[in-house]
């Protein structure tokens, strides 16, 4: 039998890993459960451990394993999306913000749905939780093949790439970039950013479009591409 903090964090991690492959941060277990602090999360993860419903993988950062649930727990069935990128600034546990009307397309037969799936920083790096907020209407000349999703940007590292605080960036979804693509980034899966991908010898740079930021440098296993820049949305008020 689990107590209730047990089962909730079960819950949550098992429903992350199905939506994105990428198991929860602590922080974010402890903001989803309204833990005060992370060692009441590795209690709670050590005793799922010693009842057998988890497994820490060795070896790896964040590597947990689901093996089973609590008899009683039923799946809440969902509409699929495609896919669920895990990169995303969301709102876990605080109110989601309203949803922006979507724009007006001028021929709505050629325009698709894209859903928006939060913020990412074109900045200083933020918390990496998907949230999928609301869909707008894009230009099906603007997506071509693939699966697509939309970020707004957060930050004004990439001004010089034309792209602006507030604007809506097109992403098309994959895990590979050619050097002086425009990234989502994802680093130490924990920080998502928008930056033009680099290589530097044996390692990948982060480069801003805007001479106050510095390029930042990792080794490749710290840096996971989420997708690239295929499009731009701006609204003026």
């Amino acid at each position: 039998m689990l107590t209730r903090k047990q089962q909730e964090l079960l819950l949550f991690i098992h429903e992350r890993m199905k939506e994105s492959g990428v198991p929860p941060s602590f922080d974010e277990m402890k903001d989803a459960l309204d833990l005060a602090s992370k060692s009441g999360i590795h209690r709670l993860i050590t005793a799922l451990e010693e009842r057998g419903f988890i497994r820490r993988l060795p070896n790896r950062a964040r590597a947990l394993e689901v093996i089973k649930l609590p008899e009683a727990y039923v799946p809440t069935l969902q509409p699929k999306r495609g896919f669920s990128p895990s990169v995303i600034e969301g709102s876990l546990g605080k109110k989601p913000a309203p949803a922006a009307a979507p724009p007006v397309s001028a021929n709505d037969s050629a325009s698709a749905s894209v859903p928006v799936m939060g913020r990412i920083a074109a900045g200083v790096p933020i918390s990496a939780i998907q949230n999928n907020t609301h869909d707008i209407s894009v230009p099906v000349e603007m997506l071509g093949s693939g699966e697509h999703y939309a970020l707004e940007v957060k930050g004004d590292s990439m001004i010089e790439a034309g792209i602006l605080d507030g604007d809506t960036v097109i992403i098309r979804n994959g895990n590979t970039a050619n050097p002086g693509d425009i990234v989502v980034a994802l680093v130490d899966d924990e920080e998502a950013t928008l930056k033009r991908f680099r290589r530097k010898g044996g390692s990948i740079a982060l480069e801003a479009a805007n001479p106050a930021y510095e390029t930042r440098i990792f080794p490749p296993d710290r840096v996971k591409v989420q997708g690239k820049l295929v499009g731009l949305i701006r609204r003026y008020h």
